[in-house]
């Protein structure tokens, strides 16, 4: 039985309602664009339902300048993993807070407040997994700018 082919390069499984991949994606980091989260991180979605085939998370390499940090804020819907993989911050989850660094990885649930802070003296790089997929307008602040 023939394959229906998705217009996002998926084809449906014969009398199932599950895609799967029709080829393979890959995505440099230095081939991403960059934009500034509404928390002021700086971002490089790698991918995501705007730029590839994956529909329900987004992975984003992210940046924290030295002596800088993100405003706090919380996403009622999402869920994130920040797995660090450059330099050294503090981070607060809701009323916890510590240093990181490099290999650390910080689960973040839904509706709880955060924030990062770049302690150290070379740009602080994470990699920031979302469920469902990163939004501006599921991420409230709760300060005023940093």
């Amino acid at each position: 039985m023939k394959h229906q082919k998705h217009p996002d390069g998926l084809r449906l499984r014969p009398k199932s309602n599950r895609y799967t991949l029709a080829f393979m994606e890959v995505k440099n980091l230095n081939e991403v664009p960059c934009f500034v989260t509404k928390d002021g991180s700086e971002i490089r979605e790698l991918l995501a339902y705007r730029n590839s085939c994956i529909r329900h998370q987004s992975l984003a390499e992210a940046r924290v300048h030295p002596h800088s940090s993100t405003q706090e804020h919380f996403h009622a819907n999402s869920e994130e993993i920040y797995y660090i993989t450059h330099g050294r911050g503090r981070i607060r989850v809701g009323q916890e807070e510590r240093e990181v660094r490099t290999g650390d990885a910080i689960a973040i649930p839904p509706g709880t407040r955060h924030k990062l802070w770049n302690i150290g003296h070379e740009a602080l790089r994470l990699l920031c997994c979302c469920t469902p997929p990163y939004e501006h307008d599921d991420t409230e602040l709760t300060e005023s700018s940093v």
